[in-house]
């Protein structure tokens, strides 16, 4: 059995409390092929990925951190709905309830969802077939995610299950298959949209808000779980015995005191990074931290009363513009958008602020590999170029002192953190507490899913998507997803608290207006 690492657990456990599932959208050209034939594809593809081979078994104790054992794909894993009409708004409407459930780790960690036969899609083919990928964030982050809906639909059908992702060992050694997971290339942190992998972004509050686990990683939630989780039957696969479970508990226990021990001269280290990394800002050697909002008329504390979702398809040559990356010309036609929406509902615009994930480096064992930034979004600025150029300007900023070396210090700490501490603490963590400052008033989340040369039953794909996770400070959230020739700007809101249609058309008329950035 795998043990998770300080991150993934700490999505898991979030995960009890609050809505991180990631969900992933592919819509293709309609396949020829029946209903049985399709969901009979998608599950073979899913037996020969790794990641797809496991569920979470937990301590019933809470003395050891949760381990990853085998279980076998199964039908029940594959879902294909029957909407009310076959039209594009009845499938909005459906991924809206969609994207309010969650998967259970330890029954499925992941799910697939069909929808056949959609009409009057944001592309010219007369019906799509669209696809979704439900899947835990502790299993994967955005960058996982993505690759693993590659291997879902490039290239040929394989022949049958890969090397089940089973090891003894402890996470990160060579014999452990989990740490390598499909497509097993190192992400690129910065390649455009300018955040190859960042996940989907889960995190509300300034770091040091955030359970001790996940200072950069916290996720926004909900004061009570919503209805909606998603369950499937027990799948085959390997049963953790008994004598192990004790094991490990018992492991866990012994070594608390070790680890204890650690996380103090680990945190003493973290200190020392922290008052250096305050000189270093002094002196001026590197950007200062973002200095965070208050929080504004998208964020006040409230349940999520409901999810309602957007999709804007556009041509990737619209985002292209000289001097500003795909993720900076998304960040300005949001940020027009949001001041444009605010005013229209007689709020005072001063300042605005996105939450934008970044990829990191891969680190062994970890499954969640990214921090979320502050960015400013120039509200005031009448001139889209200027704005752009601000926006800019900003996130190579934040960027920069997010890669500083001495941030690392913090996640030294948390890997050694007993899971016992870090249980408690992710446990006890306000999530439904409106903070003083907020890192942003939105997310906005920017993926390159690569090439547009996937197909689904023999048909091509048209166009990705996805849709950030809301919490009860965060109501409205962004996915910036490219693929091939083609960029989707996908909204996830609370109706509650949103007035969806509204917002999305003062966003379609800021992409309308993109051009001006060339001026």
């Amino acid at each position: 059995m795998i043990p998770l690492a300080a991150p993934d657990a700490t999505m898991y456990w979030l995960s009890r409390r609050t809505r991180n599932d990631q969900f992933l959208l592919y819509c293709f050209a309609e396949p020829a092929r029946t209903d049985s034939a399709l969901r009979a594809e998608i599950l073979q593809r899913c037996a020969a990925v790794p990641e797809l081979r496991l569920r979470l078994h937990d301590d019933p104790m809470g003395l050891a951190y949760p381990r990853w054992t085998r279980a076998e794909p199964t039908a029940a894993h594959i879902e294909q709905h029957r909407l009310p009409g076959p039209h594009w708004p009845e499938l909005l409407a459906a991924l809206g309830r969609l994207t309010g459930t969650g998967v259970d780790a330890q029954v499925a960690p992941w799910r697939v969802h069909i929808f056949r036969g959609i009409r009057d899609s944001p592309v010219s083919d007369p019906q799509v077939t669209v696809v979704v990928l439900q899947i835990s964030h502790a299993l994967v982050d955005g960058h996982g995610a993505s690759r693993i809906a590659r291997a879902l639909f490039a290239g040929p059908t394989p022949p049958g299950p890969g090397p089940a992702p089973m090891s003894s060992g402890k996470p990160g050694t060579a014999e452990d298959e989990y740490a390598r997971p499909v497509g097993a290339e190192a992400p690129e942190p910065d390649e455009d949209l300018s955040l190859r992998g960042a996940g989907e972004p889960i995190s509300q509050a300034e770091p040091e808000r955030c359970p001790p686990a996940e200072r950069d990683l916290a996720s926004p939630g909900e004061s009570a779980m919503v209805p909606g989780t998603v369950q499937v039957p027990t799948q085959r696969g390997a049963r953790p015995s008994v004598i192990s479970v004790r094991l490990a508990a018992l492991r866990a226990a012994v070594t608390l005191p070790v680890g204890v021990v650690r996380t103090v001269r680990r945190g003493m280290a973290a200190a020392r990074a922290r008052n250096e990394l305050a000189a270093l800002t002094a002196a001026g050697r590197i950007p200062p931290p973002g200095p965070g909002y208050p929080p504004g008329p998208l964020n006040r504390p409230a349940e999520v009363a409901g999810h309602a979702v957007r999709m804007l398809v556009c041509a990737a040559k619209d985002f292209r513009v000289p001097g500003f990356s795909v993720t900076v010309v998304g960040l300005t036609a949001v940020s027009i958008a949001l001041e444009r929406y605010l005013l229209g509902r007689g709020e005072e615009v001063t300042r605005m602020g996105a939450q934008v994930p970044m990829a990191l480096p891969p680190r062994r064992g970890v499954r969640n590999n990214y921090r979320s930034l502050g960015v400013d979004l120039a509200a005031g600025e009448p001139d889209p170029r200027r704005r752009a150029a601000a926006i800019a300007a900003e996130l190579a900023a934040r960027r920069e002192r997010a890669r500083h070396p001495l941030h690392e210090a913090q996640g030294a700490v948390d890997a050694v953190l007993p899971p016992l501490l870090l249980r408690r603490d992710v446990r006890d963590y306000p999530i439904d507490t409106t903070p003083d400052r907020i890192t942003g008033h939105t997310v906005v989340s920017s993926v390159n899913r690569g090439p547009a040369d996937l197909a689904f039953g023999g048909a091509p794909v048209r166009f990705t998507g996805g849709f950030p996770a809301l919490g009860a400070v965060m109501h409205l959230t962004h996915g910036l997803h490219g693929l091939g020739e083609t960029v989707t700007l996908s909204v996830h809101a609370d109706p509650g608290v949103v007035d969806l249609d509204t917002y999305a058309g003062h966003l379609r008329d800021a992409l309308s207006e993109l051009p001006a950035l060339r001026d």
